[in-house]
């Protein structure tokens, strides 16, 4: 089940942070780590670090963006501060572990990490299900990149320890690739009909994203609104 899950690591800048990430990774029995965009390569310093994680290293995925990264992922967690202007559904840590497990018999998730500087964008935040805030002390919050994955993936290990006889989803939720697609289709839709303010373009859309990763629907219902933006489009054409 922990092969399932996707530790993401998006525009790390040094090699050694990659290799204290798979040593965390290791530790906690987690193992597919994906590489968006490294600023850096694995190199001798990432091997040492990696301590006896060479093999997380070896067999790293590495890939151009986010998208790519948890497309065929059908629940993805993105690390984040609270934000006060890009409200999102939240998650502590320890949720996120049993969000993760519970859902992971289903198809592939996604642990994501961003910059150690600046984190994720706005624009990758919103590719995220939920986002995930550790619980640290708020006179002093720094952590770095590998602490953060152990954190993460230790409560997702207990999670998994603690049981691991969810059942399958009788709706499973659709993929992230699936969504992107709805989320475009909605947005041409909107485009056609007029209903998307020219001069603004992007906060309709930002709020929509929301309201629909807050909503969270089904595979069948994501294919009910895919035939209704179809329908919607063909009497534009009529």
């Amino acid at each position: 089940m922990l092969a399932n899950v996707k530790v993401v690591l998006v525009g790390t800048s040094h090699p050694g942070n990659i290799g204290s990430a798979a040593r965390a990774m290791k530790t906690m029995g987690f193992t597919q780590l994906v590489l968006v965009a490294p600023l850096c390569e694995i190199d001798e310093k990432s091997v040492a670090l990696a301590a006896g994680a060479a093999d997380v290293l070896e067999n790293a995925t590495i890939v151009d963006t986010l998208e790519e990264a948890v497309a065929d992922c059908g629940l993805v967690i993105g690390t984040s501060a609270r934000s006060r202007t890009l409200q999102w559904p939240m998650l502590d840590s320890r949720e996120a572990g049993l969000k993760l497990i519970e859902e992971v018999p289903n198809y592939p998730v996604a642990l994501v990490f961003g910059r150690e500087r600046i984190g994720l964008t706005n624009d990758e935040l919103q590719k995220c299900t939920y986002h995930v805030c550790v619980a640290a002390n708020p006179e002093y919050s720094s952590l770095n990149l590998a602490m953060a994955v152990q954190i993460l993936t230790y409560e997702t290990r207990m999670a998994y320890l603690a049981t691991n006889t969810y059942p399958e989803q009788e709706n499973p939720y659709p993929k992230q690739a699936e969504l992107e697609m709805f989320h475009t289709h909605l947005e041409q839709t909107l485009w056609d009909s007029g209903f998307i303010n020219k001069a603004h373009p992007g906060v309709v859309m930002n709020r929509l994203r929301r309201l629909f990763t807050r909503a969270r629907p089904e595979t069948i219902e994501l294919n009910i609104l895919r035939g209704a933006l179809v329908s919607i489009q063909r009497n534009f054409k009529k």
